[in-house]
This record gives structure tokens, sequence and C-alpha cells, in this order.
């Protein structure tokens, strides 16, 4: 039986030459994120973006680069929910390790690699719980050592913690008894914000900072539209939720907040139309009812909402819209 750490094999189960990631039906075949649940979030986006290009002055050019991009699925709906005038300028980039889908915009870059200099806006949803980690637990003597994982699933403990991830681990998770250590999620965040020439950087994940940690880490599969054990042979996804504030890149302004309230600042309620309206337009009551009953799934506290978004500001302010928000924490890396 071969034992390899988690990172090592999570890389080969998700992004090999026949990984998870690689299969035709893509991710939507096995589990909904925020863009699969409703249109409203990819028009949630396309506002941020809008409000992107007014804080840079309204560029000649202005970028929208989808990390993590799927099928293409979040670009598309941003670009369909543009204005003309903006769509215009807009410079559309997805970024993804599987091949272009067939019926893509033809405006869109496809590309495995984040574009360098791009002024714009960089949207990374449910990208950094799936850039490969190494997992830890205390032995008897409570000292950090790696898990090893066997192709079935099995787990075992390994050898000491090298100095960078033991660093990690004392800086940023130094209780629990199992440490997802973050420092390859920390080094392509920073990569990919690094690669902006100006704009807003956004990172949406479920997460969880300091002083809230899991005790026992968050490392799961999923599988056709269920939660399975994290098995890394290629037949599920692989997931642990982010240390968002570990990540956030040092001297960039950053904000923090919950995907509730990020999207109620972006116009997307949950609130039941009036019942007057089911009278005057029966037809726009049913269809403003089902708008709220996705805008409730997309900012519910208990499933979507509780997802963190990071945002740092590269070389431009914070849009007035956002940074006015009650409910932004500045992180301090």
């Amino acid at each position: 039986m071969t034992w390899m750490r988690w990172r090592p094999a999570a890389d080969r189960a998700l992004y090999g030459a026949d990984g998870f990631y690689r299969r035709p039906e893509g991710p939507a075949g096995h589990f909904r994120t925020s863009v699969h649940a409703s249109g409203l979030y990819a028009g949630a986006v396309a506002r941020l973006l809008g409000e992107v290009d007014a804080a840079l002055g309204r560029p000649d050019e202005l970028a929208f680069v989808d990390v993590g991009a799927g099928r293409g699925e979040l670009v598309t709906g941003v670009l369909a929910a543009l204005p003309p005038d903006t769509a215009a300028r807009v410079r559309p980039y997805a970024v993804e390790l599987a091949a272009r889908p067939a019926g893509l915009p033809d405006a869109v870059l496809w590309t495995d690699t984040v574009p360098s200099g791009a002024v714009g806006l960089l949207f990374a949803n449910e990208w950094l719980d799936n850039v490969p980690l190494d997992v830890a637990e205390r032995d008897a003597d409570g000292a950090l050592r790696y898990v090893e994982v066997a192709p079935d699933g099995g787990e075992r403990l390994g050898g000491a913690l090298d100095a960078a991830d033991a660093a990690w681990a004392e800086r940023w998770w130094p209780e629990g008894d199992r440490v997802e250590l973050g420092g390859p999620r920390d080094a392509a965040w920073a990569a990919a914000v690094g690669a902006l020439e100006r704009g807003l950087a956004v990172a949406v994940d479920y997460a969880h900072t300091a002083g809230a940690r899991p005790p026992f880490g968050t490392l799961t599969g999923f599988r056709a539209g269920r939660e399975v054990p994290p098995v890394p042979d290629g037949s599920c996804d692989l997931t642990a939720h982010v240390a968002l504030d570990a990540a956030a890149v040092p001297g960039v302004h950053s904000l923090w907040t919950t995907q509730r309230d990020a999207l109620h600042a972006l116009g997307v309620h949950g609130g039941r139309p009036p019942l007057a309206l089911a009278s005057d337009d029966p037809a726009a009551y049913l269809r403003a009812l089902g708008g709220a009953g996705e805008a409730a799934e997309l900012t519910d506290r208990g499933g979507l909402g509780a997802f963190g978004w990071l945002l740092q500001a590269v070389r431009m302010p914070v849009p007035p819209l956002l940074g006015a928000l009650p409910g932004w924490q500045t992180l301090v890396p």
C-alpha cells in the first residue's frame, strides 16, 4: 500500500490526468455552489465589478478574472448581467485547469494561470478550499506530525512538521488536535493578488478565522450531491475550509465579511414580494417570489450565506458601497 501526505495525494486525485476536476461533468455534476444556485449571484458580482470600475476611474480595459472557473458559469453570467457600455470594455478571463468547455462566449480568454497585469476585479469563488494542503495531528506527546493517507482513505501519523509548516501552525492554528496547514493556500492567494496591477481581489469560501478554528479540521469529500469520506482516488471532491485571515496578503488593505452581508450590500435580499402584486400582476408576483427564494438560499446564515468574503484592494480605494457596510472587519495579517 502506498502512503503519502495529504497534499500530494489530493493534488493527484483532483488535478492529475484523470483527476476529479478534469471529469467532463465538471463540479456542477457533484455539488451546487452559489453560482449554480441562482443567477442572482452573477448579477451581484456584475454589480461589484461596476463598483470596482468606478473606483478605478473607468479604465479603457476592465478585467474580470474568474479564478477556479469550473465550466465558465460565473464569467458567462457576469457578462450577461453587465450594462452594454461596461461590457464593451471588459476583458474576461476564466482561470481553470480543465479544458475549455463548448459554448463559452468567444470573448472569454480561457487560461490555466492567473493573468499578470490586469486592472479590474479578480474573483475566486470556492477556489482556495480546493488548493491541496497537508494535514497534521498531535501524537501522544502533543507534538504535531503529518498525516499520511492511503489510496483507500486510511490514515496514519507520519513524520514531524518541517520548519515552515511548524511556524504556520504556531502562528495561525496553535490549538486543536488536527490542523490543516494552510501555507500552500496563502501562497496561491498571494500569487493571485500579486498578479493584479490595480483592482480588487475577492476570495469566497467556507472559512474560519483565529479564535474559531475547528479543533478536528474540516477535510471532507463530495460526490453526486452527497458528503462522503475523503478518499484520494479521483472519485470525489476533496475540500477543507479556508483560514482566510492567514491567507490575507500583508500590506494590502483587507476586509472580511460574510456572504450574507456582502450580497445584501450588493442588492440581493430574500424578502417576500408584497401580496398586492399577486392580484395586480400574478406572473410578476411568481417571478418575484422565485427570486426571493433564490436570494434567501444565497444569504442563508446556516448555508451559503455563512461563506466568508475576503476582499483586498490593490492600489485602489475600497468601493464606497462596500467600505461603508457595518459588517466589515479590517484584517491585519
